[in-house]
């Protein structure tokens, strides 16, 4: 079976983000209320096949671990869902 999995990379709060914090800014400066912060991160978008969702999360987990987060720096979400 086909499914996609979305894995979501975020600094960890208790890393600066400089970049969030300039687009909180800019925000800002455009007169936008209400604001309290901004994080930046990234969104990673698999499609693997495998024989069950179970199987499939647990690869894209490991592969998050291992390569496409930091885990000294980031934190991550899988979410993995079948393909239509």
């Amino acid at each position: 079976m086909k499914f996609k999995a979305i894995v979501t990379v975020m600094l960890k709060k208790s890393v600066l983000d400089p970049q969030g914090a300039a687009v909180e800014r800019a925000l800002k400066s455009h007169g936008r209320s209400g604001l309290q912060s901004v994080r930046i991160g990234k969104v990673v978008e698999l499609v693997l096949e495998g024989p069950d969702q179970k199987t499939v999360e647990d690869q894209a987990a490991r592969w998050a671990d291992q390569l496409l987060a930091n885990p000294v720096m980031e934190n991550y979400t899988v979410r993995v869902e079948p393909c239509s």
